[in-house]
């Protein structure tokens, strides 16, 4: 739906346009409390704020990504049931919102203008992505229409996010008259995001003139974690609004129309260092995990090491000292350092703490294989049973006391298989599945500049997995900060073995780097989901065969 607007250069005073960015969070498939939270935001938009125009994220009434809830033969029935609610209440400010809308046979990711009870706009989204975590093409048809419509006076255009990333939508909108965008998004974190997404919009509006408000998602839907950080670019390419990342809120925005549509700037929020964006990204992924899917509570296996003293930080950080626990199962190699540090970071955090020894289930365990095991060494096996102990203890408090079980295991330890089956990988959500070690380091630092509660022995000794006597990680891998060079090498960035050869590694260390990362792609279909925070996780992102006869070269 288009139509062509003149120049308003006539007009004889400016006029004045309020618009709210409602930066909200959304559970998927709760159609009918989407709606309410989609209410409750427009009338305090309207109360707080007298709001013109509140502008909601992609798809806020489904949730997003919905997934194959958007096959369900009741969609359609729910989504207009959800459309009569919202028209019923006839806000006097324009709601601008996502929703799917099925058109002719065909299913849209769409933009709806609701004014006063009507809806007076449709707009599909013209490039529904199909890369990295999306595949919206498996349920979408592509829109090729733009949609300007007039709101308080003012020429608007309609987009929904990745057709701003795509040449053609906002172009369009800008001929047809539009002078002010509302660019609908869904769009995840993940490591330097928002600088990408402030780049876009400044060349977009800057193109063509407009300014545009991108308005974001926030909060965590299983392993996505959408960050907000809402934006309005005037029509020269200047940021003048930028809401904060990682908080739920209404922000709103007054624009002055002339010829051009002036956003008043406002106070930008200074810039967050890396450490901590991608902290608060496991924190809010952790609360909306558990808190979505009704936990009460979370247990993790606190080791002394600093995986499992990160992921329990964050854990106290999203849900508070009263829903966590620690538990600390040691064994004969457990060292004491271990089990001090252990002890002092659940008592500087408040947290219920338990140790129960493994050892004597150990013992049980080995008398019953004694016979099937006569005349065989010890090896991993006998190293990966502790793991598995310490996973049945955790998992049998998970049921007993309806608790989430959080891993602890690191993106690098997941790349190469440095995990135990049934064992440290036993649980429900793994919070540092997307973070390389050399970052947990990172964020143990910056962790404790905002309160010490991570033992800086902790953080400086040689990372163990405390399996064997004087065992160390570096025994078996290459020191972490060549390890993850490598990996971000082979995983990230899709070089061959040879190609990382060439930029300065030792070819012995690559190639078994390399085919570490391609054996144990088994062992991570079965472990859990946690935080996406690269463009790269494990997961929707990277999808390799378990089978398959790729030779490790090239």
């Amino acid at each position: 739906m288009s139509q062509r607007f003149d120049d308003p250069s006539s007009l004889a005073s400016p006029v004045k346009l309020r618009v709210i960015m409602a930066q909200l969070d959304f559970l998927v498939g709760d159609i009918p409390g989407n709606t309410k939270t989609v209410i409750a935001a427009a009338r305090r938009a309207e109360q707080d704020h007298q709001a013109d125009v509140v502008v909601f994220p992609e798809l806020c009434l489904t949730g997003y990504p919905p997934e194959d809830l958007l096959l369900r033969p009741s969609l359609d029935v729910r989504v207009r049931e959800a459309m009569e609610v919202l028209a019923a209440e006839r806000f006097s400010a324009a709601l601008v919102l996502g929703l799917p809308v099925r058109h002719h046979g065909l299913l849209y990711n769409a933009a709806v203008v609701i004014q006063a009870g009507e809806v007076v706009c449709h707009y599909f989204k013209q490039f529904p992505p199909n890369y990295q975590v999306f595949d919206e093409k498996r349920y979408f048809a592509a829109g090729h229409e733009s949609c300007v419509v007039e709101l308080r006076g003012v020429p608007v255009g309609l987009t929904v996010c990745e057709d701003l990333w795509s040449d053609g939508p906002v172009e369009a909108a800008s001929a047809a008259g539009a002078r002010l965008i509302l660019n609908l998004n869904a769009s995840p974190y993940d490591i330097g995001k928002q600088a990408r997404r402030k780049a876009l919009l400044e060349r977009k509006a800057r193109d063509n003139q407009v300014s545009i408000v991108y308005t974001n998602l926030v909060g965590g839907q299983d392993e996505l974690v959408f960050d907000g950080g809402s934006m309005v670019f005037d029509h020269s390419g200047a940021l003048a609004v930028e809401a904060p990342q990682f908080q739920e809120g209404l922000y709103p925005v007054d624009f002055l129309f002339e010829y051009h549509c002036q956003p008043l700037s406002q106070a930008i929020p200074p810039e967050p260092s890396l450490e901590q964006n991608v902290y608060n990204a496991l924190v809010l992924g952790v609360k909306d995990y558990v808190n979505k899917n009704g936990f009460k509570s979370v247990v993790l296996g606190l080791s002394g090491g600093i995986d499992s003293a990160l992921t329990l930080a964050v854990a106290v950080d999203a849900l508070g000292p009263d829903r966590v626990r620690a538990v600390m199962m040691p064994f004969r190699y457990t060292s004491d350092i271990s089990l001090e540090d252990a002890a002092a970071e659940a008592r500087t955090l408040g947290v219920q703490y338990d140790v129960f020894s493994i050892e004597p289930m150990y013992d049980a365990f080995m008398a019953t294989l004694a016979a099937p095991f006569e005349g065989r060494q010890p090896d991993t096996t006998e190293e990966n049973l502790q793991a598995r102990l310490r996973g049945v203890l955790l998992m049998s408090l998970s049921n007993k006391f309806r608790s989430l079980v959080l891993t602890t295991g690191n993106k690098s330890e997941m790349a190469v298989g440095y995990s135990t089956l049934y064992g440290d990988m036993a649980g429900g959500f793994d919070v540092l599945k997307d973070v390389p070690k050399t970052m947990v380091f990172q964020l143990s630092r910056y962790r404790n500049t905002v309160s010490a509660v991570i033992p800086e022995r902790v953080i400086t000794r040689p990372p163990s997995a405390e399996l064997a006597p004087d065992q160390k990680d570096e025994d078996s891998l290459p020191g972490y900060d060549v390890l993850d060079q490598i990996l971000n090498l082979y995983v990230e960035r899709d070089f061959s073995a040879d190609a990382i050869v060439a930029e300065g590694f030792d070819r012995v260390d690559v190639e078994r780097v390399v085919r570490l990362v391609d054996i144990n792609e088994y062992k991570r279909r079965q472990a859990p989901i946690g935080v996406r925070i690269t463009e790269r996780g494990f997961g929707k992102d990277r999808r390799y065969p378990i089978t398959n006869g790729w030779k490790i070269g090239n």
